[in-house]
């Protein structure tokens, strides 16, 4: 790549640039839309899914996901076999949250320590308390780090928006961070809620390179 000098240090003032070649970029894998759904589940090699080494980081967004069931988690968890996928792996993770509220008498931020994982293979909660409300969802990003690696533990990052009625009604944002602590790679994702279904709303998988 070449160097180009900025007459003035401003940009208004450059007649040409350097190109710039080696950047990453994400493409678009599966999207699942929900509909009364009690899972929705990335399955490596099922219906157009790539969760290999195809790509060292894969992003799930989430747009509106909304519950019929009142105040339960978005949760997730992952699979390293390929016939079964039990999504059992072992976990070990962080929860935090911040919150402030529609009145603007309440700020708070915290740690939510039941809803962190220390070595379980239970389901990670995303997202904590989401109501069913008509107008109440969630959206947010999990980062899934190099899922087919098998020398490393695979890490994994999320971080949630949604609204939140109970005491006082308000925006709640949620940060969970953790890993899957495996060396064999992971092969399949699922999404579900702590209980009833996931109503409405789309999941979509991105590959990053």
């Amino acid at each position: 790549m070449s160097i180009v000098k900025l007459n003035n240090r401003g940009v208004r003032s450059a007649t040409a640039f350097g190109s710039i070649t080696g950047l990453g970029s994400m493409t678009f894998i599966k999207k699942q839309t929900a509909s009364s759904s009690g899972t929705l589940s990335f399955v490596n090699g099922s219906s157009d899914v790539v969760l290999d080494n195809t790509y060292k980081e894969y992003l799930f967004t989430f747009n509106n996901i909304h519950t019929n069931a009142d105040q339960v988690d978005l949760t997730f968890n992952g699979s390293d076999d390929t016939s079964s996928h039990s999504y059992d792996i072992t976990k070990t993770t962080s929860f935090f949250e911040a919150f402030h509220n529609e009145g603007d008498s309440s700020a708070e931020l915290g740690y939510l320590a039941g809803a962190d994982l220390a070595q379980s293979t239970a389901f990670q909660p995303l997202a904590s308390g989401l109501g069913n409300a008509n107008d109440e969802s969630l959206s947010g990003y999990l980062h899934l780090f190099n899922p087919s690696d098998t020398t490393f533990v695979k890490h994994f990052i999320s971080t949630i928006n949604q609204s939140y009625r109970i005491g006082l009604p308000g925006s709640i944002n949620q940060f969970v961070a953790g890993y899957f602590n495996t060396t064999a790679a992971i092969t399949a994702v699922q999404f579900k809620m702590e209980s009833g279904n996931i109503d409405a709303g789309d999941i979509c998988l991105y590959g990053i390179k």
